[in-house]
């Protein structure tokens, strides 16, 4: 034949591999997951560095990348989630604490960047060197205007800062002794490119703003306009500037009580976390939210692994879900329940039935590798949760400790005997997770292990989001949300692997190896 006629006669052939829809074939297949399939190569005609991955998690929350850290006691807190949000995603703080601590973490957060700091820390001056310490340990920073109230609105009259304090023995020293008086301002009504600049060309780290009258206003930090440069992905509030936060609670009544501190505390996103999501306890709390928080919350509703639990929460009034029973690495919920769906089949079922009410899907469990996560997005889900993935990193909670000459961190599920052990009934929220504060035995449905030092979270999330944009790339896709399009009309195209396919499709035939996965 002529090749000119190659395209003309590959349109009588069709394409090659399965529309998405014939991929998951419940009564041909069963249920997937990840490694059962591969995704078909498409055509490439941009770069990966041009490959967006915009994404929305709720109806409300847009993100630069579709990475969220799991809500587990040994993967996040506020160093996660800090990091996380700096870096494009989001991180979900664990509620196997107090609802005090949680809201501590909260604060944390959103202390660490601002654009106009509205509720900044400030002090009298017969306060003490003392008082700016105890703060500086507890909040990270020593930048703090002086006013004659000790409160925003006072009038402004010095600020103390690092240098102001650093070598002084006499820490019950007053303030007035130490401050500087002598302080650059901005007038209220400045915008935010222009305090900016003045604070560039004063070289300060702290610009007050005050009105008319001298009183303090709001403040902007230098660290903040550092942090602006560095950290051009961060996850901000579109009004406030602050990082954006998550946060897990349980259905339990204490639980709205945990919340209100939450959103006081200035959460963003407030994840129900439960095993197993469709049950009256989780509608009462969507509602509840929707009802008390509406505009200042959105909530991730689950976990989820069919149709019919989403429609029930979507009917609620959940802005995102989280899908998942049984998959992740620590988790042994389908082993010992025998309840869950394989994760592959569970993403792609409720993500096309919740796409059509517009509601966003986190993908949680069986993420083990940037190949996963991108399969995730092929399947529907609008972000992918990490646990495993993130456990062992200079940013998760915990120390590092030293076995057979391996670096570790522990790693445990929130199902484990370990964790539910870990408060009273009252603050558990992983026994609330599991329905189990009032059973006289406790069924564990997950593991306590360790995982190797992965380093920090500042090398390994860019080299997740390299990874995707190549992936997608490969795919012929160069916008996130188009590949959801492109999915479903079945322009892209999928494939399963047998078992000696997928051991073709990995390292093999090698008497040793090293596996480096980014520099």
């Amino acid at each position: 034949m002529d090749p000119k006629l190659a395209i003309q006669e590959l349109e009588k052939m069709g394409g090659d591999g399965l529309a998405a829809r014939d991929l998951i074939d419940l009564k041909g297949t069963g249920g997937l997951t990840y490694n059962d399939f591969l995704v078909l190569p498409g055509f490439i005609d941009f770069p990966a560095d041009a490959v967006s991955l915009d994404t929305k998690i709720t109806r409300n929350i847009t993100l630069k990348t579709p990475l969220m850290s799991s809500p587990m006691d040994t993967v996040t807190e506020s160093e996660m989630a800090i990091t996380m949000a700096l870096l494009g995603g989001i991180g979900i703080l664990h509620n196997n604490c107090t609802p005090d601590e949680q809201a501590a973490m909260v604060r944390k957060v959103k202390k660490f960047e601002n654009g106009f700091i509205t509720d900044p820390v400030v002090l009298t001056a017969q306060h003490k060197i003392r008082d700016v310490l105890d703060i500086k340990s507890k909040l990270g920073f020593a930048g703090i205007p002086i006013t004659d109230t000790g409160k925003l609105g006072g009038k402004l009259i010095g600020i103390v800062t690092n240098r102001d304090i650093g070598f002084r023995e006499d820490i019950d020293a007053e303030l007035t002794t130490v401050m500087s008086t002598d302080v650059v301002t901005a007038q209220h009504g400045i915008t935010l490119p222009e305090a900016n600049r003045i604070l560039r060309e004063s070289k300060k780290g702290k610009l007050p703003i005050v009105d008319e009258n001298g009183n303090l206003v709001s403040l902007v930090a230098r660290s903040d306009l550092l942090k602006n440069r560095d950290y051009p992905w961060a996850s901000k509030h579109p009004v406030t500037k602050q990082l954006l936060v998550g946060a897990a609670i349980g259905t339990r009544p204490g639980d709205r009580v945990r919340l209100a501190k939450l959103v006081e505390a200035g959460l963003d996103v407030v994840v129900i976390d439960s095993s197993q999501g469709n049950s009256s306890f989780q509608i009462e709390m969507v509602k509840h939210i929707k009802e008390t928080y509406s505009g200042k919350v959105d909530v991730i509703a689950g976990n989820v692994v069919t149709r019919d639990q989403a429609a029930n929460l979507i009917v609620a009034g959940a802005d995102g879900l989280r899908i998942g029973m049984g998959s992740g690495s620590i988790c042994i919920t389908q082993e010992v329940m025998a309840v869950g769906r394989p994760q592959g089949t569970a993403v792609y079922q409720v993500s096309q039935f919740a796409r059509k009410f517009g509601v966003p899907t986190v993908a949680d469990g069986g993420i083990s590798n940037v190949g996963h996560i991108a399969k995730a997005l092929s399947l529907g889900a609008s972000c992918a949760m990490m646990g495993s993935l993130l456990a062992g990193t200079s940013e998760a909670p915990g120390e590092y400790f030293f076995l057979e000459g391996k670096r570790l961190k522990k790693y445990r599920g929130m199902g484990s005997l370990d964790a539910m052990e870990k408060n009273d009934s009252d603050n558990s929220g992983s026994q609330a997770r599991y329905f189990s504060e009032s059973d006289k035995v406790k069924v564990a449905q997950g593991v306590t292990g360790a995982v190797v030092d992965k380093g920090s979270i500042k090398q390994f999330i860019p080299y997740l989001i390299t990874g995707l944009q190549h992936s997608l790339q490969d795919m012929g896709v160069p916008h996130l949300s188009q590949l959801w399009e492109m999915v479903d009309s079945g322009k892209v195209r999928f494939e399963h692997r047998s078992a000696a396919a997928q051991i073709e499709g990995g390292v093999h035939d090698l008497f040793q190896y090293e596996k480096r996965l980014y520099k």
